[in-house]
């Protein structure tokens, strides 16, 4: 009963919430303002938000019919493992527990405006795929897990504990916000033929299989020219640019034109290059 529900939280997705907030904490700690227990009260914020949005995924998806040919990780309503109901309330139930984390993490803080920050990153879960019409169906999925996961997640981190933001911080927002993107574009060009008979427009369906494999390398490469660039200020910076040997596979994976299951292996290892560069810039600030 419980692989199930573990299997349809796609854990492998952690990557995407964890890495942001490792980090987040680490360029507060440059300013000398790291906060054991404000990290952890992020961690669970960020993790707790991205599985309630794998449930909610699930979910709608599963509703909708969409899920029904899909290539890939299990789905608890489209495969008929869990009901609905079921799937929403684990959903409501991951929301709820990112919420009270994060009225934790404001009222130690005192910084009560990010109430609303919270409160759009929820909204911001649920109509991925939610409501009447979701926007991830419309190819604007990857603009808002750039943005979540990689501006506000990070970001937020770290002004919670410094409250301020630094360069080294914004440049991290961005590496982790493109390689968040990249898992996304990654994981709808594998379901580009179902999503385009489904009736889903994701980025990838409107841009094509040929543009949207050139989008994600352009993506990947992101983050290595963040590390040069920081490497300006911060030469251990430089250590962040081996975590490239665990993307090259994928680059090749993606460019080589493999398709469907062949394409599994690129979200997963796209989300380990991610954690890995964000360890290892973690480290890099550590030492700076």
């Amino acid at each position: 009963m419980a692989t199930k529900w573990v299997e349809g939280a796609r854990v492998r997705t952690l990557p995407n919430s964890v890495a942001p907030v490792i980090v987040g904490a680490a360029a507060a700690s440059v300013v000398d303002r790291f906060s054991w227990w404000a990290t952890a009260l992020a961690l669970v914020v960020s993790v707790a938000l991205q599985v309630g949005v794998n449930y909610a995924n699930d979910y709608s998806d599963g509703i909708r019919g969409t899920d029904s040919e899909r290539v890939g990780p299990v789905r608890l309503v489209g495969s008929g493992l869990a009901t609905p109901k079921a799937v929403r309330l684990a959903a409501f139930g991951c929301f709820g527990v990112a919420c009270l984390a994060g009225l934790v993490l404001v009222a130690l803080t005192g910084l009560w405006w990010m109430v609303a920050i919270g409160a759009v990153s929820v909204a911001a879960a649920w109509f991925y795929t939610g409501g009447s019409r979701p926007y991830g169906y419309s190819g604007w999925g990857e603009a808002a897990v750039f943005v979540f996961f990689g501006l506000v997640a990070v970001l937020g981190t770290e002004y919670v504990q410094a409250e301020r933001i630094t360069w080294l911080g914004a440049g991290g927002a961005v590496a982790l916000g493109a390689f968040s993107a990249a898992v996304l574009v990654a994981n709808n060009l594998r379901d580009v033929p179902t999503d385009r008979t489904s009736g889903k427009r994701t980025l990838a369906v409107r841009l094509g299989e040929r543009r949207t494999r050139t989008l994600y390398v352009v993506l990947v490469g992101v983050p290595f020219v963040v590390t040069v660039v920081a490497a300006l200020g911060t030469p251990w910076m430089l250590l962040a640019l081996a975590a490239g040997a665990l993307v090259v596979p994928s680059v090749r994976t993606v460019t080589g034109g493999r398709e469907g299951l062949a394409l599994i292996p690129v979200l997963r290892d796209t989300g380990l290059a991610m954690l890995a560069w964000a360890l290892l810039a973690s480290v890099a600030m550590a030492l700076s």
